[in-house]
């Protein structure tokens, strides 16, 4: 069972895995991760970066090496991670990869209460969400394609997750939309009645 950590912000880990490269400060950090795309992997909120790395520092994971300054700029803090900072990102990605969890799922809370719109308006929506995956899944297969031979299959795993992943919900989207448009998705004509006589 996971447990409470004492940075559970996930911009937390991506911060402690930019530091075992070598120490930096916070703007270097965020620069890295950025060029690295963490915020594709990640909810990253951005604003809250020194938050996090003043939290990692609090909680001995990260600590200061040295301050610097150059020209006019504000002083800058150079952090690097700790030996408890190590263990906790290894643990943290242990339980990111070995455990399950019910995470916030958007799409799924309007399945839930999709019967407030009619078959009509569902079937448009859910053709907007088919060219969105479309372009998604495309994008995916052309990043994979792309670092072909150049990148180790280590570091383009995650990608490969997200592709899997859109292209189930791509195949199930439209047979959903396919079965409404059809007629043959159970319980239609009760479903239209209801939005016609407003009788359940």
């Amino acid at each position: 069972m996971a447990r409470r950590r004492k940075v559970s912000n996930l911009l937390g880990l991506a911060v402690l895995s930019a530091l075992t490269t070598r120490p930096m400060h916070p703007y270097e950090v965020a620069s890295v991760l950025r060029a690295r795309g963490k915020g594709d992997d990640m909810a990253i909120k951005w604003g809250s970066l020194y938050r996090v790395v003043q939290n990692l520092e609090k909680y001995g994971f990260v600590e200061a090496l040295q301050s610097e300054r150059q020209g006019a700029r504000p002083e800058r803090t150079v952090y690097r991670i700790t030996d408890a900072g190590r263990a906790e990102l290894v643990d943290w990605v242990r339980e990111l990869v070995g455990e399950t969890r019910r995470e916030e799922d958007r799409f799924k809370a309007g399945l839930s209460l999709l019967a407030l719109l009619s078959p009509d308006e569902v079937v448009d929506l859910l053709q907007g969400r088919i060219g969105a995956l479309e372009k998604s899944v495309a994008a995916a297969e052309a990043e994979l394609a792309g670092h072909a031979g150049e990148l180790p299959r280590l570091f383009l795993i995650e990608t490969e997750y997200e592709l899997a992943v859109r292209t189930a919900e791509l195949h199930w989207v439209r047979d959903l939309a396919r079965e409404i448009s059809e007629g043959s998705f159970p319980d239609l004509p009760a479903w239209r009645d209801f939005h016609r006589t407003g009788d359940v």
